[in-house]
């Protein structure tokens, strides 16, 4: 390991040095012997895997990891042996090699304190590995399978495929193992968190000086106008000269030619200084950005850092359940931003842990099927217009898609007749849903119904999507295509209620403008049609809680998100374009804010939101389900009166619930908070026409929340009424006095009687 690689490696200790090179040794290793097992006498790996056996040895015996020494000796034995062609590498003698590897990478990352205790504990299991090394040439060698399908096997062959595969000395993977075998070990290197920390500065800084050069472009503007203000000044002065010349003053004359030929060294002046402005700014522009793409590409890491653990995992995994499966991966050199790839981790694991136990057939029964007994799993990375595609396929069985049509079925998430209609690819995404497996039984790898949808969620938290795709007894293919960083963003910027928003462009299907004619009106719901599809519209003033939108213009400019059945045209006041948007991270301390993910500066330097599409169609959903979406208003028609709103604020669910219905029933938008705590946030948060409060609640009691109300600069006109069982002439009393407009009590109310305190109060539910 070279400085050239590492930086300065003073600041570290000899045992920091020995877990950084056994960390690559090792991995070395692992790749060495599945290659070594899928390709018997590949020269190349054994050499490579004798050298680093032979480094760490080296490096072990300096740090007086004694342990380490004796399991580097005997595997570097086994590996002139098998070079020499007197030991065949066979997958029990791999599984014995691979323990070693393992239990080499475990005592690299002991710590001084704890070494002594943990050697203790599990001397019985390293004394196993090292004998098992040591004899390693002693293990048979079991018959290998036939490669060309064979006739239908004799019972004894079938009884043999339902039998349990031979173990191997190793000890079988425990289900802790097999979980932990499916995340790469953490590397070594204290430095990698507080490069990422660097990096996400500079790219702060570089897209700060972007902004700061496109702000170079209104000045330079400036200067123009004020070039073309001096022109006119100077076309007047001539025109005064001439005018002078003709009068035939001598003094005028000299005094206007002087001033004409001052005019001149001004202009030039002008010229030449805008030209150097212009220049400036053109290298400013390329410079800023240069640094962006400089920042951009140190976060960018090979797709081999990633998943350089999958191929033993599935080897391991594979074995663990008597199946022989290879995992060929395309594309390690395709660059992925750091961020992403950590966090395609897992989704990319829990799709290779479905093929192995979900698709791939045990070696007799792909020789049945005319298979290589040995299944393969494939996985590709490539850059495909300029977005991330990952692809992962195998040879297994492929999906049973009246399994997941009965299953539909069974679940009551669809008619039979429905059932009976969906396309494979309408079928296939139900194995997005939470618990929704097709196995009869869970086990430690699946049938929990938990492994897709992790999948489903995380890819779109990173801005992307996964199709999947199966052909039965062929195999299975998932698709997924990811944004190659999520540091700079490419969105589009829009206006509404006169704030700009950003929504990623890979999210937007497409941009219309809609005139007010083709809007048409079913079930109080408004559509318009495009490319033979109706297209429900929705104000993004509305579903972002802006207010309501004012649509007078003929034509509507509309925004397309989502896909299939999810797709909704959102209206909004204006569309800027599309711009490069560095993304900064909201501060933690706001939480998760509904339908934002994100903030950045515009070129200009303006703040702008992004939008979360998928949180932004969950939120439309909901208000379709809750009947609360309003129509735009349109030219010509008078605006749609506004529903007053209510907040009821009660501890007791049968209590609001049956407030809330009562209002709704009668016109009225109504929010509910179930303590006094949350109805003060609540109220601060949105506007209301009235107040409805229990007394007694927890953490705040009605009363406490009146006069915080009452006292509020801005909310103490809101009319509060409190309904309570407290229905002494003091509880009363005191409820007024904190400032209440009703005291109601609910031993004695109605419908009738709630609603005519309500009416009392605030009138009519439409203003």
């Amino acid at each position: 390991m070279s400085q050239d690689q590492h930086g300065d490696l003073s600041a570290f200790s000899l045992l920091d040095l020995f877990r950084m090179e056994a960390d690559s040794q090792t991995q070395i290793l692992t790749d060495g012997l599945l290659a070594m097992e899928r390709h018997a006498g590949d020269a190349a790996a054994v050499e490579s895997m004798m050298r680093a056996a032979h480094s760490i040895k080296g490096a072990a015996a300096i740090v007086g990891l004694q342990v380490v020494v004796q399991l580097a000796h005997g595997m570097e034995d086994s590996f002139v042996a098998a070079q020499h062609g007197r030991l065949k590498l066979t997958p029990e003698r791999v599984d014995v090699l691979l323990s070693g590897v393992d239990l080499i990478v475990q005592l690299s990352r002991l710590d001084d304190a704890g070494a002594e205790a943990w050697l203790a504990a599990n001397a019985a299991q390293i004394d196993q590995t090292l004998n098992a090394i040591a004899g390693i040439a002693e293990l048979p060698e079991l018959p290998a399978l036939p490669s060309a399908p064979a006739p239908m096997p004799a019972p004894a062959a079938a009884a043999a495929e339902a039998a349990e595969p031979p173990a191997p000395v190793v000890s079988a993977l425990t289900g802790e193992q097999l979980e932990s075998a499916a995340a790469p070990a953490p590397r070594a290197g204290a430095p990698a968190k507080a490069q990422a920390q660097n990096f996400d500065k500079l790219l702060s800084l570089a897209s700060e000086s972007r902004i700061n050069a496109h702000q170079m472009h209104p000045f330079i503007g400036a200067l123009q106008r004020f070039k073309r203000n001096q022109s006119s000044l100077f076309s007047v002065i001539e025109q005064l000269h001439v005018a002078i010349a003709r009068s035939g003053d001598p003094g005028l004359m000299e005094k206007s030619l002087l001033a004409l030929q001052k005019t001149q060294p001004l202009k030039q002046f002008m010229l030449e200084h805008i030209a150097d402005i212009e220049t400036y700014e053109r290298r400013l522009l390329a410079v800023s950005q240069g640094m962006v793409d400089e920042v951009l590409a140190l976060r960018m890491r090979p797709f081999r850092d990633g998943i350089h653990a999958f191929p033993r995992m599935v080897r391991d995994l594979a074995r663990s359940l008597g199946k022989e499966v290879q995992l060929k991966i395309d594309g390690e050199d395709t660059l992925v931003d750091r961020d992403i790839l950590a966090k395609i981790e897992s989704p990319l694991n829990h799709m290779l842990r479905n093929a192995i136990d979900h698709g791939m057939e045990g070696p007799y029964e792909r020789i049945e099927a005319g298979k290589e007994a040995m299944g393969t799993i494939r996985m590709e990375a490539r850059h495909r217009a300029g977005m991330l595609s990952i692809e992962i396929s195998d040879d297994g069985r492929g999906v049973d898609l009246e399994k997941i049509r009965q299953s539909v079925i069974e679940r009551k998430m669809a008619s039979p007749a429905m059932a009976a209609a969906l396309s494979q690819g309408e079928l296939l995404e139900f194995l997005f849903l939470p618990a929704f497996s097709l196995k009869a039984t869970a086990n430690q790898l699946s049938g929990r119904g938990v492994g897709l949808d992790i999948v489903h969620e995380t890819i779109r938290q990173q801005n992307g999507t996964v199709r999947l795709e199966s052909e039965p007894g062929r195999g299975f293919r998932a698709l997924i295509t990811l944004p190659l960083t999520q540091s700079i963003v490419r969105a589009l910027v829009i206006d509404v209620q006169g704030e700009a928003y950003a929504i990623p462009i890979v999210k937007v299907e497409s941009v219309v403008r809609v005139p007010q004619a083709a809007i048409h009106t079913l079930e109080n719901k408004q559509f318009f049609e495009l490319k033979g599809e109706h297209l429900g519209l929705v104000s993004a003033a509305q579903v972002l809680e802006l207010g309501e939108a004012a649509s007078s213009a003929d034509d509507l400019p509309v925004v397309v998100i989502g896909r299939g059945k999810q797709s909704y045209a959102l209206v909004v006041d204006a569309i800027r374009g599309e711009q490069s948007l560095a993304v900064q991270a909201i501060d933690p301390i706001f939480g998760k804010m509904r339908d934002i993910s994100a903030a950045a500066l515009l070129d200009d330097g303006e703040p702008v939101l992004i939008l979360d599409v998928p949180d932004l169609l969950l939120s439309i959903d909901k208000l379709l389900h809750e009947g609360g979406l309003h129509q735009l208003a349109q030219a010509g028609h008078a605006q749609q009166r506004r529903a007053k709103r209510i907040l009821v604020v009660d501890d007791s669910l049968t209590v609001r619930e049956m407030e809330r219905k009562l209002l709704l029933a009668r016109g009225f938008d109504v929010d509910v908070a179930i303590d006094g705590i949350d109805g003060w946030n609540v109220v601060r948060s949105g506007e209301y026409d009235l107040v409805i409060t229990d007394v007694d609640m927890p953490r705040m009691d009605g009363i406490e929340l009146v006069s915080l109300i009452k006292k509020d600069l801005h909310l103490h006109k809101l009319p509060v009424m409190i309904v309570s069982y407290k229905d002494r002439p003091e509880d009363r009393a005191r409820g007024l006095s904190a400032g209440a407009d009703y005291y109601l009590t609910k031993g004695s109310f109605h419908d009738e009687t709630l609603l005519d305190a309500v009416a009392d109060l605030i009138g009519d539910a439409r203003l």
